[in-house]
Formats: structure tokens, C-alpha cells, sequence
């Protein structure tokens, strides 16, 4: 019988902590949720939740040194998951009501407002993922993710590399306009959706993602 993955679902004040440690079980995986430092740095996942305001999330991460234990996770090739608000803080700010938050700068880009007539984008919505996604392997081109937010990252730009160099995978998805939607970099993933409310497609995607743990 193969061994569960240890999964830590980050407590760091924000999130939906309960409904995705609830998702990642139903897929197999054995979670924890936890604000441990060791214990979020040594499993086998670390997935960082999120919901509300870019900056009340930043503080709340860096009380726990969570951007450390991302930095550390990603130095050492260990996998990360970001989730709505959870994915936003990974790129390098945001900006809310004029105020400009720096983010974990892992990725480049800008957490902006989005230019929508009806915000928050709520509800589901469909995505336009690269063919060779991980995440999103086995899914059909017309699969809906469930959406809550009212910001994203709107303009990414990947620029030229070097010979095996990987480019970040990017999913993108359109509410007034287009955001980017998900982003694989190696042990780094996220969604700006929430797979844990997604149903049968987004337990899909979190098994995607279990099966890249070692």
C-alpha cells in the first residue's frame, strides 16, 4: 500500500483552512493543518491559502515567517501551492486603494484590480491552460473552476531564457479581462481559483498536484 503524502495546509490566519485540508484528504493525501515552522518546512506539500486583502494577508504570512518557509521550500526544490489570495502573495506586490504591498517576489508581476464591469468575479469560469500543464492534465478544455476575487495578475510577461531554462506555465482566464488564472514553476504551483470548492474537477487538479510530491 503506497504511503500518503504529508500535506500542511499553512494556518496563518487566513483561508479556508477546514474545506482544503476537507479536499486534499479526499484525494489521499494526509493533512495537517499548522503554523509549525519545521513541521511546514520538512512535509511533503505545503499548500498557502488565502482570502480577503493582499496586505492582511502579508502580514499575517510574514507573522509566521511563511515567506521564509516558501523561500526555503524553493530553494530545496520542495513543492509549494498557492490558492487564491495565497497565489496573489506569491508575485512581487500589490496594489490596493493606492497602497502598494511587496509581496514574496517569487514570480514577477503586480496584484491589481481588475477591470470588470461586475466585481467580484464570482462564480465559475473557465481557463486556457497550456497542453503541457500538470495541474491540469486529463481535464477538458471547457472545465469550470470556481472563482472568488477582485483582484489578479493581469500582464506577465515571460521573457526570453536561456537553453534549458523552463518557462513558468501559465493558465489564464477572462473576467472583463484576462488574468492569469494558474502558474506552474517547478516545486512552485498555484491557483488564483479555488480547487477546493471546484467539485470533481478541482479534486482532479489537487491529485495532479499530489502526484508531483516525492
Amino acid at each position: 500500500m503506497a504511503v500518503k503524502k504529508n500535506v500542511v495546509v499553512l494556518d496563518y490566519g487566513s483561508g479556508n483552512l477546514r474545506s482544503a485540508e476537507r479536499a486534499l484528504a479526499r484525494v489521499g493525501a494526509d493533512v495537517t493543518v499548522t503554523a509549525d515552522f519545521d513541521e511546514a518546512l520538512n512535509c511533503d506539500g505545503l499548500v498557502v491559502p488565502g482570502v480577503g486583502a493582499f496586505a492582511a494577508c502579508m502580514t499575517g504570512l510574514r507573522g509566521v515567517r511563511g515567506e521564509q518557509i516558501v523561500a526555503r521550500r524553493l530553494a530545496g526544490g520542495r513543492p509549494v501551492l498557492g490558492i487564491c489570495v495565497g497565489m496573489q502573495i506569491l508575485f512581487e506586490k500589490g496594489v490596493e486603494h493606492g497602497v502598494h504591498t511587496e509581496g514574496c517576489g517569487e514570480w514577477p508581476g503586480t496584484v491589481e484590480r481588475l477591470d470588470a464591469p461586475v466585481l467580484p468575479h464570482m462564480g465559475w469560469n473557465t481557463v486556457t491552460a497550456p497542453g503541457d500543464s500538470v495541474l491540469f492534465a486529463g481535464l477538458d478544455a471547457g472545465t469550470r473552476f470556481y472563482f472568488v476575487h477582485s483582484y489578479g495578475v493581469r500582464e506577465w510577461e515571460l521573457v526570453p531564457h536561456d537553453e534549458g531554462f523552463k518557462a513558468p506555465l501559465v493558465t489564464w482566464a477572462t473576467h472583463g479581462v484576462s488574468f492569469v488564472a494558474a502558474a506552474e514553476n517547478g516545486p512552485l504551483m498555484a491557483t488564483q481559483f479555488h480547487p477546493e470548492k471546484s467539485g470533481d474537477a478541482g479534486a482532479t487538479l489537487l491529485q495532479n498536484w499530489l502526484n508531483t510530491l516525492s
